[in-house]
């Protein structure tokens, strides 16, 4: 399958996913907000990892990953159904820190800008005005 084609059922896979999993009623997955923020397909759609990142939830992601890992049969049955496909990829639900990662990557840089001796100047002051 071309890229292009891959790239385009990947897209509607995500779609389809994500209303799938806006839809269950398993608790364990309604709190929280949940984003899927990537789906990587493998070329001959046998698996597809799709990155969950969770925020707003108290027990964390790993309970929502593992709801999720338990319903991937639903899923895949579900994907298969509204896509017309008759080969719908397995489904492996891992948890996407990313967004921590930017956060804590924003922390050390205001640490540095914090850290920045007083008396130097920003570079945007020692540019001459027109």
């Amino acid at each position: 399958m071309p890229s292009k084609n891959q790239g385009r059922m990947a897209q509607d896979m995500k779609r389809e996913l994500i209303d799938i999993i806006g839809h269950m009623k398993d608790p364990r997955i309604t709190g929280g907000i949940l984003t899927v923020t990537r789906l990587d397909v493998t070329p001959d759609l046998d698996v597809a990892k799709v990155h969950i990142s969770v925020m707003g939830r108290e027990g964390g992601e790993t309970e929502v990953i593992k709801a999720l890992n338990r319903a991937a049969g639903h899923v895949r049955t579900e994907i298969s159904r509204r896509m017309h496909i008759r080969k719908a990829p397995r489904y492996v639900f891992v948890a996407d820190d990313s967004a921590a990662y930017a956060a804590h990557i924003n922390a050390l840089l205001k640490q540095l800008d914090d850290a920045a001796p007083a008396g130097e100047a920003s570079p945007e002051a020692d540019a001459p005005s027109d």
